[in-house]
């Protein structure tokens, strides 16, 4: 593809998260997904307007993008993002099996402006003992049936 429809998507992302702030709707974020050559989905980001601290831009496209080509392996898209995407985006963009994420801002911008997910790439090195959120295993022999009732279940769908 060549590197103007690249630099078409990311400015689509880029003016999605200027209008985000220029409406006073949230973060200044927005993302855009194609395949093929093409946008499948939108969006930028919606934690204020929808009360959800996970809508950030690239889960919320990733949403509208899995709905709209019915799959939830989104094997084939690229993401554009205006930002380096933090930590859960990041996770998101994997399992949602992206090829390729193209972004603009760098999380060192991100945290400049009061966007900082350092803490949470650092509790993420961290052992669960060393964690500022506290973690404590509950009744895992009682859980634990139903993740060998899955192990055992031959009509699933792995994902």
């Amino acid at each position: 593809m060549e590197n103007t429809v690249h630099e078409k998507f990311m400015r689509i992302a880029i003016e999605l998260s200027e209008y985000n702030v220029k409406q006073n709707l949230g973060g200044p974020f927005g993302a855009v997904i194609a395949k093929d050559g093409m946008i499948v989905a939108r969006s930028a980001n919606r934690v204020v307007p929808t009360n959800d601290p996970t809508a950030h831009a690239e889960i919320s496209v990733i949403r509208l993008a899995c709905q709209e080509l019915g799959t939830y392996d989104l094997t084939g898209c690229e993401i554009y993002t205006s930002c380096e995407p933090c930590p859960m985006c990041l996770g998101a963009i994997y399992w949602a099996r992206i090829d390729k994420v193209y972004y603009a801002n760098t999380k060192a911008d991100a945290a400049a402006i009061g966007f900082n997910d350092h803490f949470i790439y650092d509790e993420l090195g961290s052992p669960m003992s060393d964690r500022k959120l506290g973690f404590v295993q509950l009744l895992r022999d009682e859980a634990l049936p139903a993740f060998k009732l899955w192990e055992a279940t031959e009509n699933k769908t792995d994902y």
